[in-house]
């Protein structure tokens, strides 16, 4: 980001929500069109509306790269009355990738898939995933459980753990970085590469959609697994539609377009007070039962004894979850329903994640089933790698 400070000159044409202003600003552009006069943008509801004198902080990287749309010094806020020293001008380098595009904090990156980056070959052309197992799972708290299935699944197999990438959609935070989980599992080793798609950013590789990268993380991560889920803060309303999870089906959608094995990590709670969410989440039978169009394999999870007998479990959620799951394999994608089992040599597995396990404020003991679905779809998706992938 290419940060600047300046004065409004003047004020120019305004809409509902927006103002123009010609500002000058207290330091030159950088590079060749080392202007210092230069026009901005303000959204009036975020930061107000600016007068003739005020000076202002401004995000000016499109400016400064000479990207023609949206060519604003975009206001963040007031500037310092006393000089304030700014963050330095990033090093001149390839990438025009922007993301969280034309608010006052958009930030410019390098896209894996875009002409400036070295995987640009290998991408331009690529379609394919060959296979390469996909799990979705709704929320962000999935990611370390559906991980740590995984690799349990594959230390009870005699092999090596899997190369795990996570594909982080914008459903929920947009900077990677916010995720101390995402920070944790690759300072562990337990995940290889985050990439960040659409609006978020700050991963390993950035890329433009949810279809490049899988493809980024297929033929530039060379991942054996890939887990796709929002960052950090998930958001529903309570109506059937409003939620950001609807997306899960949208990435199903992808992995199957593109070759990949779709696997569905539902959402389940045997202790959330919401009806809708108790057993498999609305969330889940929305997204998996009415956005997926394509078949997908939906993991379900079937408790040992000594697991259903655990607090916030009980007979009564298994029957639920038994009842509910039968209608995604009656969806027009008439999905693959798989069960596999959650035993206590799996709760051990994710009593031992380097990260904290919680979802809605809940961990492990107080909402195993939550942790376990998400689990055995980690589970299912390494026992895929050494199994045939249905044909496209």
């Amino acid at each position: 980001m290419t940060w600047r400070t300046g004065t409004v000159t003047a004020r120019g044409r305004t809409w509902r929500g927006a103002r123009e202003v010609e500002l000058h600003l207290d330091t030159p552009l950088p590079g060749p069109d080392a202007r210092t006069d230069v026009r901005g943008l303000a959204y009036t509801t975020l930061v107000g509306d600016p007068r003739d004198g005020d000076r202002l902080l401004l995000n000016v990287s499109a400016l400064a790269r000479g990207l023609g749309t949206g060519g604003y010094a975009l206001v963040v806020g007031p500037a310092a009355t006393s000089p304030t020293p700014l963050p330095p001008d990033p090093r001149p380098g390839p990438g025009h990738l922007v993301k969280a595009r034309y608010t006052p904090l958009q930030a410019m990156v390098l896209g894996v898939d875009e002409q400036e980056s070295p995987h640009y070959d290998t991408l331009r052309d690529a379609d394919d995933l060959a296979g390469l197992p996909v799990v979705v799972a709704d929320l962000h708290s999935a990611l370390p459980a559906v991980v740590a299935g995984a690799r349990h699944a594959a230390t009870i197999a005699g092999r090596p753990a899997p190369r795990v990438a996570y594909v982080m959609t914008d459903g929920g935070a947009l900077p990677a970085t916010f995720s101390r989980t995402v920070a944790t599992l690759r300072d562990t080793g337990w995940l290889h590469t985050c990439i960040t798609v659409g609006q978020a950013f700050g991963g390993d590789l950035e890329a433009v959609t949810v279809h490049t990268g899988l493809l980024a993380a297929h033929h530039v991560a060379h991942a054996d697994l890939v887990v796709v889920t929002q960052g950090p803060g998930n958001l529903g309303t309570g109506t059937r539609w409003g939620f950001s999870g609807v997306a899960a089906g949208e990435a199903l959608n992808a992995a199957a377009t593109l070759g990949g094995r779709p696997v569905a990590s539902l959402r389940v709670s045997g202790a959330d007070a919401r009806d809708r969410h108790l057993g498999i989440s609305h969330h889940s039978l929305t997204a998996y039962g009415r956005v997926a169009l394509t078949p997908a394999d939906v993991v379900v999870p079937a408790p040992t004894p000594d697991v259903e007998a655990l607090p916030g479990w009980g007979p009564d959620l298994t029957t639920r979850i038994r009842a509910q799951a039968p209608a995604l394999a009656r969806t027009p994608a008439q999905h693959r329903l798989v069960d596999v089992t959650a035993d206590t040599s799996l709760l051990d597995a994710l009593r031992h994640t380097p990260t904290r396990l919680s979802t809605m404020g809940r961990d492990l003991d107080a909402d195993p089933a939550a942790f376990a679905a998400a689990a055995v779809a980690g589970t299912h998706a390494a026992h895929t790698l050494h199994t045939a992938h249905p044909t496209r």
